[in-house]
């Protein structure tokens, strides 16, 4: 598929003027390509503070070691950013090791030719990289800069569409969770993260200190359908709204089973990566959890949005613990969500990077162009 076709399919042929070489009239066999020069692209190691300890189902951890990528061409820096899930055996150095090795791939393609840029990466690093995510934030935030746009204009979306994003709580003493419930109070959304260890004493803590919806995320912690549908009825009544990874990856059937027996949504976040998951998904969730960390960045990102509406799943735009870099990039696909869960930049205490705006407990679109943040 040639770039003409895929905006077109993309719903961007109204922005053809953006593109120095696809002309409005859309012939565009003659026209060449934009000039530019060859990239430089370079990266660094950032360690970012938690404002809490942050426990899960896998652990607990009171920093993170993220990547910050520059794509560097005709005067114009891109930047990306690499957040990592331990679980699945990321670090800082795992992405520096797999930077080296794409990098090449980056410095050789035109950066307006990226449709196929995905396949191309998975070539050379197979599965999971964040290393891809911060090369991919970076090329589309230099192509908005390039083209003078906002991502989420270049990706046709309605900048006025906000949605709340909920706030994530994770498992800590009964007044240290109640403490942070009074921290969130900018936020309308409360997101609880659960261990199957007093789940429902977790839930009954947060509901004594607020009100507010409530959703919860399992991180494939319940094992037994049987108890996992228990669960599901109790929270409903408590004022929780969705299930986020009740069960483990593989049990694909029992969460089906689990899904046609719950009135809440269930989510997938740890069984859906990229777009190439998502049709086998669609009978054992209502919905998928979308983060350009699993993903490798904006281009599968929305490739992903288009396949789960296709097979009538809702989407979360999710994260991990990302400073505004890789947050701004994924508020630019903030449209097309139901759900938001991006509040990874407020959960660090010296983010290097400012850009999207958190106002009333949503995220405000940045107008500025490509994904919009700048140094701190």
């Amino acid at each position: 598929m040639n770039r003409k076709q895929f905006i077109s399919l993309a719903g961007l042929a109204g922005i053809s003027p953006f593109f120095p070489d696809i002309p409005a009239s859309g012939n565009q066999e003659n026209q060449h390509k934009p000039q530019t020069s060859v990239p430089v692209i370079r990266f660094e190691k950032i360690k970012l503070n938690l404002w809490h300890d942050w426990t899960i189902t896998r652990g607990t951890a009171k920093f993170k070691e993220n990547v910050f990528v520059y794509y560097e061409r005709d005067g114009i820096t891109g930047t990306g950013e690499a957040g990592h899930m331990t679980a699945a055996g990321q670090n800082a150095e795992r992405t520096i090791r797999e930077l080296k090795q794409l990098i090449p791939l980056y410095k050789k393609i035109h950066p307006f030719e990226f449709y196929d840029l995905p396949e191309k990466a998975n070539q050379i690093v197979p599965g999971l990289a964040p290393a891809k995510a911060a090369l991919d934030i970076a090329l589309m935030d230099w192509i908005g800069k390039k083209l003078q746009v906002p991502l989420h204009s270049f990706y046709g979306l309605n900048p006025g569409k906000e949605i709340d994003t909920s706030f994530s709580i994770g498992r800590d003493k009964p007044e240290i969770m109640k403490q942070k419930v009074k921290e969130a109070a900018p936020y309308h959304i409360i997101k609880v993260k659960l261990t199957n260890d007093r789940d429902e004493e977790v839930i009954k803590i947060i509901r004594s200190a607020t009100d507010k919806p409530i959703r919860v995320d399992i991180n494939e912690g319940w094992k037994d359908k049987e108890e996992a549908i228990k669960k599901i009825d109790w929270m409903a009544k408590q004022g929780v709204e969705m299930i986020e990874q009740p069960m483990p990856v593989q049990m694909l059937k029992e969460t089906k089973w689990v899904k046609e027996r719950s009135e809440l949504p269930i989510v997938a976040d740890e069984a859906v990566h990229t777009s190439d998951d998502i049709p086998k998904l669609a009978e054992a969730y209502d919905g998928i959890n979308l983060k350009l960390m699993k993903s490798g960045g904006l281009i599968d990102g929305y490739k992903m949005a288009i396949i789960a509406k296709a097979l009538g799943m809702d989407i979360m735009i999710g994260c991990m613990i990302e400073s505004s870099v890789a947050i701004s990039a994924a508020v630019q696909l903030q449209p097309v969500a139901r759900w938001l869960d991006l509040d990874g930049n407020l959960l660090i205490s010296n983010d290097p990077f400012k850009g999207a705006k958190f106002i009333d407990g949503h995220w405000e679109m940045p107008q500025e162009n490509g994904i919009g943040v700048s140094k701190a």
